[in-house]
């Protein structure tokens, strides 16, 4: 069982803090973090800007398994990182989960 005690994870509070459909940026040491609840109720997370001109992740349209960023429309897979318009362009994952309610990450 994980808890926000057990290494490398990191407690973000509770996951009804991101409506579904949306994300937040956390910061995490010196890490941003977009962490999206997916309309399914599904999290991801993933690097908070968008390498291309580091757009605000978590600002951008989410759905179908992937963000899009608000700035040039950079469309990203939230499970593996990668770019569809730019294959030379990838995001930072982070393992993130729902338990009991809490959402955790691990960095």
């Amino acid at each position: 069982m994980t808890t926000p005690e057990t290494p490398g994870w990191v407690g973000l509070g509770p996951a009804e803090r991101i409506p579904l459909g949306e994300g937040r940026t956390f910061v995490v040491g010196d890490q941003g973090i977009a962490v999206f609840r997916q309309r399914d109720g599904s999290v991801a997370a993933v690097q908070s800007r968008c390498p291309h001109a580091s757009g605000p992740l978590a600002e951008g349209m989410v759905g179908g398994g992937m963000v899009i960023c608000p700035l040039h429309s950079y469309r990203f897979d939230l499970n593996t990182g990668e770019c569809l318009n730019d294959p030379t362009v990838c995001l930072r994952t982070f393992e993130v989960r729902e338990q009991g309610g809490e959402l955790l990450v691990r960095v």
